[in-house]
């Protein structure tokens, strides 16, 4: 973990997990993505590794049980930025990273008028998004 610690532990989630089929092609894909919205490695294991800004918040890896990763329907992981231009900045990345476009960074007021998000499917096919609560929006 980092040795810097946040004042406040994470809110309401330990972490969450996403598995992979393709370890190291996984690792590098959001090595670069995450950087963008100032979320690095914070602890790594053999097969997966985990990301946060202080504590290990998210997991990618192999599954435990040596079986196939699969995509769940209805499931996305959704990263905070801390501004407009980091969303805009995860897009980018990810779509030159090869990740599938799945909407494009804008506002998205159905989910309140400081909404601004953006949403890729990874390179296992799995759905995430960067997304900031644009205080000047509302």
């Amino acid at each position: 973990m980092n040795d810097e610690v946040a004042a406040a532990p994470p809110s309401i989630l330990s972490h969450v997990s996403l598995g992979t089929n393709d370890w190291p092609r996984a690792k590098a894909f959001y090595d670069e993505v995450l950087a963008t919205l100032d979320i690095a490695c914070v602890m790594e294991h053999p097969g997966a590794a985990a990301y946060g800004r202080a504590f290990p918040e998210f997991w990618i890896g192999t599954p435990h049980d040596g079986g196939r990763a699969n995509v769940a329907n209805g499931v996305h992981i959704g990263f905070l930025a801390t501004s407009r231009a980091q969303v805009d900045a995860f897009h980018a990345r990810a779509l030159a990273l090869g990740a599938q476009d799945d909407g494009a960074p804008g506002p998205r007021p159905v989910y309140g008028e400081p909404y601004y998000g953006c949403f890729v499917r990874d390179l296992d096919g799995h759905k995430i998004e960067a997304m900031f609560w644009d205080g000047e929006a509302a």
